[in-house]
């Protein structure tokens, strides 16, 4: 690897300074921490100029002070409150024991990252940082191996079996300062089945990981939302490794926020698998939102799609980079790719970059992207039929986002992320 300009390293230093040193644990723990740490080194925190950075300024990201994020005073219902679920709740990248549930559950088995860590032998050896590592090639991850090297908290969770509720990780934000790392690591055994449930916006400012090893006719859906503080600043990366006959689904609703950048790295590498990724977001004015996607395909006849929606105004922007990589020999490969968005003034803006690399003769891929304003002449129909103006744009926009939100499986949680689409929408009509 070439080295990095000395402002670049100064800058890495910094942030790794500020972060108060790495976490102790065992043996392997230890190792795993002490190789992202050097992938951290060699790679370098990222800049603009990074070709995967160049539509979002990371500054806010690696810089050593946090910027402050003022709290959301609300008397909004929680997310997920009506689902019956097992909670784990994090205050600030903190496990708040007190607020969370039993975490003992048929079907598998929860501890926290810091206890984990400390065991000499535990299946998370096999996993904490693996699929990190795996993630970085071939575009390199910097502020996930940051997150490996550093994170003190999160949860560890062995799936056995099909558990019979969803599993919700909340995140509350309480200091207007916090900076919070948060690693997970999820492992679900052949045939197992999980849903998991993410909302809250963590902290004023979060870097989070998600590492997730989906093995043979096992099913994983994930369901997220980040929360409403406005001010607050995250960048999340998941990374999923698929088997046989397995499938892993994602959604993921952000609503306000200054700037958020989701990255989904996904391996199929078992044959027969399927892999969706989809977000909803929404938002104006000084807000920045990013999704960036990487889907490599290593098996015969796997599926995957990655569709994306995004409805801004005010200024706001808006960012999609998606990949789709065809690897030789995976046949019969059906990889489906759309991030479209729906801009309500002049001054928003959309950013795509949609992407295909294929080695394999007998695949059926496609990828498409758009940006433009409400249909006029739909508009028209409705406003004809009597619908005030502000009503039919809501629910032209609520048509729009659609397509994402049906990638989610179950009709209680789809539900639910529409009711709190219309709330968004509705306040803003206020």
């Amino acid at each position: 690897m070439m080295a990095q300009p000395q402002t670049k390293q100064d800058r890495t230093e910094a942030r790794l300074a500020s972060a108060g040193g790495r976490p102790s644990g065992a043996g392997w723990a230890e190792t795993a921490r002490d190789g992202a740490l050097a992938r951290v080194r060699a790679m370098g925190l990222p800049e603009k100029r990074d070709e995967y950075w160049k539509f979002t300024r990371p500054d806010t990201l690696v810089q050593p002070e946090v910027p402050e994020a003022a709290l959301l005073e609300t008397d909004e219902s929680p997310v997920f409150g009506e689902v019956d679920r097992l909670k784990i709740v994090f205050v600030d990248g903190v496990f708040d024991a007190d607020a969370s549930d039993d975490l003992e559950m048929s079907g598998l088995r929860i501890e926290r990252l810091a206890d984990a860590t400390q065991a000499d032998i535990h299946w998370a050896r096999d996993l904490y940082g693996t699929l990190e590592e795996r993630g970085q090639t071939p575009v390199a991850r910097p502020l996930a191996a940051l997150n490996t090297a550093l994170a003190r908290d999160g949860v560890v969770i062995h799936v056995t079996g099909a558990v019979p509720k969803p599993v919700n990780l909340i995140y509350r934000h309480e200091s207007e300062t916090s900076d919070a790392m948060l690693h997970h690591v999820v492992k679900l055994d052949a045939g197992a089945s999980l849903t998991l449930l993410e909302n809250g916006p963590a902290a004023a400012r979060l870097n989070g990981v998600m590492e997730v090893d989906v093995a043979d006719g096992a099913n994983f859906q994930h369901v997220r939302t980040q929360g409403r503080d406005h001010e607050r600043r995250a960048v999340t990366h998941s990374f999923a490794r698929l088997g046989t006959e397995s499938v892993f689904k994602s959604f993921t609703l952000t609503v306000n926020g200054r700037l958020t950048r989701n990255e989904a790295v996904i391996e199929l590498t078992g044959d027969d698998a399927a892999a969706h990724v989809a977000g909803a977001a929404m938002g104006d004015g000084d807000f920045h939102h990013d999704d960036t996607v990487f889907v490599t395909h290593d098996a015969e006849r796997c599926e995957s799609r990655q569709v994306f929606k995004k409805v801004l105004r005010g200024g706001a922007h808006g960012v999609f980079q998606g990949k789709i990589l065809v690897k030789e020999g995976a046949q019969k490969t059906d990889g489906y790719q759309i991030s479209q968005s729906l801009l309500l003034d002049d001054h928003s803006q959309f950013f795509a970059k949609p992407e295909l690399e294929i080695y394999a003769d007998d695949v059926a891929c496609s990828h498409g992207s758009t940006s433009g304003a409400i249909d006029e002449e739909a508009l028209f129909y409705l406003r004809a039929r009597g619908v005030p103006k502000d009503i039919a744009t809501d629910l032209m926009t609520l048509a729009f986002l659609a397509e994402a939100v049906e990638e989610i499986e179950d009709e209680t949680l789809r539900d639910e992320i529409t009711t709190r689409l219309q709330g968004w929408l509705e306040r803003r009509r206020g």
